[in-house]
């Protein structure tokens, strides 16, 4: 079975940077051993807590918690929380699976008050995105890669990064990971390119966004759309 690192976005020390020393959790969701059935136990009272003290944030409906959160709650609640048993009950809670699926959803990131502060760093989206099908797939027959490659090329373009730069930020996945993530850049990629050629050959044109549509046999508002992504 192998790993990979989920960012401790709850973790101050973490917070100001990914670091490749954030803690190294099992990718299967399988039973859990004793040991870690102590601990979600020993926490259990303080994720209860932040439950009734903040419905909006790990409620029914677990949202994105914004960098720095630990510090926050600590702060907002000085006679409620001790630090550690915060600290630990915030590191479960963000290994959950259901965390990781409101992250890799694409929420923004959210305060304490429920509003959205920050976008997800593309970094953060992907981990939580191949740890999730990493989970998954390790209980399930079906290869579950197809889906992986369409959140993959959601993710990369929407991060507005250029292959050397998310990839940089990334930093190596495994193999599996790997090829499907060449997949899905390589879809955006050429994207990209085709939207670059149609905004260079229209600003060359020197005819109306309507009078270029027309010729090129498209609608004007694909046409736009493809200009704004250039």
């Amino acid at each position: 079975m192998s790993d990979i690192t989920i960012p401790t976005d709850t973790d101050t020390e973490a917070q100001a940077r990914p670091t490749p020393a954030a803690e190294r959790v099992a990718v299967a969701d399988l039973p859990m051993p004793p040991k870690v059935k102590n601990r979600f136990e020993s926490v259990q009272p303080v994720l209860e807590k932040l439950f009734e003290l903040h419905p909006h944030l790990f409620g029914a409906k677990f949202r994105p918690l914004k960098l720095g959160i630990f510090q926050d709650l600590l702060a907002a609640h000085p006679d409620v929380f001790q630090r550690d048993a915060l600290k630990a009950a915030l590191g479960v809670h963000a290994r959950s699976t259901r965390y990781l699926q409101s992250v890799a959803s694409g929420l923004a990131r959210h305060d304490l008050a429920g509003q959205a502060v920050e976008p997800v760093a593309p970094e953060h989206l992907f981990l939580a995105i191949v740890e999730l099908f990493q989970r998954r797939q390790a209980r399930h027959a079906q290869d579950l890669r197809p889906k992986l490659l369409a959140q993959l090329t959601a993710a990369y373009e929407q991060s507005g990064l250029s292959r050397q730069d998310y990839l940089a930020r990334i930093g190596a996945p495994n193999e599996v990971i790997q090829s499907v993530l060449d997949e899905a850049m390589d879809g955006v990629d050429q994207q990209r390119a085709r939207h670059a050629a149609l905004k260079k050959s229209f600003e060359a044109s020197g005819k109306s966004k309507e009078e270029f549509a027309d010729m090129l046999g498209i609608a004007t508002g694909d046409l736009e759309r493809s200009l704004q992504a250039a």
